[in-house]
């Protein structure tokens, strides 16, 4: 990264869902005419796990869809998918890898409880959708 840029991405994390989400089992955002931020994210990342990195999904998300470039989008500093709707409504937990690429995991699957358990990886929680 160049001086001035900023970045999204999280190395060897896992966020797990947000503390206050009322997801139990996690569902798919569902489509609509103009697609939704949760929607861009889902269908980036279920069918693609380990390919985009989180810069890759929030640009996409929400710069993107607006005609931002990269390069002006990351020139300030941006929300990153502790904020997904992904994790704070729909029940998906967000693993990044060595080298910064994401995969979604289904809050009650194994794979989740096994990443969320895990003491190599760096854990954190989605943001809450309300004050504590």
């Amino acid at each position: 990264m160049t001086s001035g840029t900023h970045t999204t991405n999280y190395l060897d994390t896992f966020i797990a869902v947000a503390p206050d989400t009322r997801a139990v089992t996690a569902s798919e955002p569902p489509p609509k005419d103009t697609p939704t931020v949760a929607r861009i994210q889902f269908e980036m990342l279920v069918d693609a796990p380990y390919v985009h990195t989180s810069d890759d999904v929030v640009h996409a998300s929400q710069g993107a869809r607006r005609g931002i470039s990269r390069e002006e989008f990351f020139a300030k500093g941006q929300p990153c998918l502790r904020t997904s709707p992904l994790v704070k409504t729909y029940g998906w937990g967000v693993h990044s890898d060595a080298e910064g690429r994401v995969a979604l995991y289904a809050v009650e699957s194994a794979e989740y409880r096994e990443l969320a358990a895990r003491d190599d990886l760096k854990q954190l929680q989605g943001m809450r959708s309300s004050r504590a």
